[in-house]
């Protein structure tokens, strides 16, 4: 008995202008269960789909194409991952040491956050009240998400441009809260700083605005994932949350200035003059607000 082979299934080409889009198709193909095979003509490229299942391939071809017209499957790559700087360590450093100097010299009767003393001119207080705690619980917690965050935004953006723009959304926030209280009320710590850091990181990806079309996009799912970290750590019971949102959002600006010069704040100048300008921002409010301790 003579035993004919099996007849191959008839193909039928799908005509792609390039082979990266012959290939894009074919994934999408493949992902419905449809076999293809990629073949070079004289024209160009082409998928061979078989003849009784062409219909059902042309349309996932066009439900593909019409899902993602506004966002191709294949884009340019930019630098991706995340650079930590361990630097952030030295911070946490401060906080220790300044937690330790209120405990042995009672720094918080000239130093912390007091929206009627800051109104009355002493201004330092929107800058020593960062690196104060209420307890070593407050201090533990602001350290270990400030760690993290700072660490990121330094690696991103150089340590000196990092820190000291973490800083001063700090300060921002301690100064809008100050602007918003009519009521007396004290406050201190370093949480306006944290979410600084963190507004810094979500704003990141405002460079990409001037060399990808899907630049705003970028921002965007960057803004609302940095909103959603806000959220959980920002939010908190019993939190400052106008400290928290102003430390954000002058995050936000802030790395968005830096994002726009993100070259300069890499350079090795720009980063020492920017530490050497965190650190007088740190020495001299303490200078005059221990001036007063009697």
């Amino acid at each position: 008995m003579h035993i004919e082979p099996p007849l191959e299934p008839q193909k039928t080409p799908i005509p792609a202008r390039s082979r990266r889009q012959a290939m894009d198709w074919s994934l999408v193909l493949v992902s419905q269960g449809i076999e293809t095979a990629i073949e070079r003509n004289d024209t160009g490229w082409e998928l061979l789909v078989p003849v009784t299942e062409y219909e059902q391939a042309i349309a996932a071809i066009r439900q593909y194409r019409q899902e993602n017209r506004h966002w191709p499957w294949q884009q340019r790559l930019f630098r991706g991952g995340l650079t930590f700087d361990w630097a952030s360590l030295s911070w946490v450093v401060l906080l220790i040491f300044f937690a330790w100097l209120d405990s042995s010299y009672d720094l918080k009767t000239k130093a912390v956050l007091s929206t009627v003393a800051v109104r009355q001119g002493q201004w330092w207080r929107i800058f020593t009240a960062i690196w104060l705690h209420a307890d070593w619980g407050h201090l533990a917690s602001n350290a270990a998400v400030g760690f993290l965050l700072l660490g990121f935004a330094m690696g991103r953006f150089g340590t000196g441009a990092a820190v000291l723009a973490s800083y001063l959304a700090g300060a921002i926030a301690n100064a809008i809260e100050c602007a918003l209280m009519n009521e007396s009320r004290q406050s201190l710590g370093a949480s306006g700083m944290v979410m600084g850091s963190l507004g810094i990181l979500a704003s990141q990806s405002l460079y990409l605005w001037r060399f990808t079309p899907y630049g705003r996009r970028y921002l965007l799912t960057s803004v609302a994932a940095g909103l959603m970290l806000f959220i959980l750590f920002g939010l908190a019971p019993e939190t400052d949350v106008i400290a928290h949102l102003g430390g954000f959002i002058s995050g936000l600006a802030l790395g968005g200035l830096l994002s726009l010069c993100r070259k300069a704040t890499h350079r090795q100048s720009v980063n020492f003059a920017t530490a050497l300008l965190f650190i007088g921002l740190v020495v001299v409010p303490w200078l005059r607000a221990l001036s007063r301790i009697s």
